[in-house]
């Protein structure tokens, strides 16, 4: 399996079990150095490296009128402020080729969202910066199928490669977890990403209705992606769930992790310990 290096932690087999976490869309500047601070305080006790992820731009919304983040130019600015202040690689999605030139100055990881893995004008753009890039897996898509984004990357000289799972169709509504995922990407030769926090999102459902979500099986779906041998976390927090302007039902509460962590932590050390055909 390839090695991914985001700046100085590495990501994949034989190497610590790596966190990618913040909150879904930048609010505002305190809220995003309150959340860095208290990520990077309780991920240096735990011995867990840290990637700070929030989005300057969240496009995919139900409406018009729902809250899609700050712009790239002011949200950029809080990010880099971030990575300043706590000396923490940032991550953020990108959504157009345009957006990729700012992007690349200032973030360790672009990210492709879901509903854009395919898109392959995005992919090579974002492969060309030689930044390391992460793919969420649509929820359409198989885990096979992110072999067509890999190779795509791969042509323009890219192999810094995360793949993300964030869940499957099941029915209209609703995504579920197929552990299966995680060792077939894997297979693909490069390092996993588990995204337990979307995969509990139900959408038709307001995100800040508290319908909107089922956060209680964060916890499990964790447990199970990290038996599963997947080699990063992703986790979206806030200091306040109740009042984010996105995905208020699914992100769990900032002083809610930390035993979550801990948890996630032994179990994926035993894992490790074990090894497996990758290592």
């Amino acid at each position: 399996m390839k090695t991914v290096t985001v700046r100085s932690i590495p990501i994949g087999a034989g190497h610590p079990l790596v966190l990618i976490s913040g909150p879904c869309v930048i609010e505002t500047e305190e809220i995003a150095l309150k959340t860095a601070e208290s990520l990077k305080e309780m991920a240096d006790e735990l011995g867990i490296p840290l990637i700070y992820k929030s989005s300057f731009e969240k496009d995919n919304r139900s409406t018009a009128e729902n809250y899609r983040g700050p712009g790239i130019e002011k949200g950029l600015k809080i990010l880099e402020k971030v990575r300043q202040s706590f000396d923490v690689p940032i991550l953020s999605d990108v959504h157009r080729e345009t957006d990729i030139p700012a992007a690349a100055e200032v973030l360790d990881v672009i990210q492709i969202p879901a509903f854009l893995c395919q898109q392959t004008s995005l992919l090579l753009a974002a492969g060309k910066t030689g930044k390391p890039v992460n793919v969420k897996k649509g929820q359409f898509l198989a885990p096979d199928g992110m072999k067509s984004p890999i190779n795509k990357l791969n042509s323009v000289g890219n192999d810094q490669i995360l793949l993300t799972e964030r869940g499957t169709c099941f029915g209209y509504y609703q995504l579920v977890a197929d552990m299966r995922a995680i060792p077939i990407m894997r297979s693909l030769g490069y390092p996993v990403v588990f995204d337990a926090t979307h995969i509990i999102r139900i959408y038709g459902i307001p995100s800040k209705d508290p319908g909107g979500g089922q956060p209680g099986f964060v916890p499990t779906l964790v447990h199970a992606g990290v038996a599963a041998g997947c080699d990063a976390l992703f986790l979206e927090t806030h200091p306040c769930v109740e009042e984010a302007l996105c995905d208020a039902a699914s992100m769990i509460p900032l002083n809610r992790l930390k035993p979550l962590l801990k948890q996630a932590k032994a179990l994926s050390d035993l894992v490790r310990s074990w090894g497996d055909g990758n290592d």
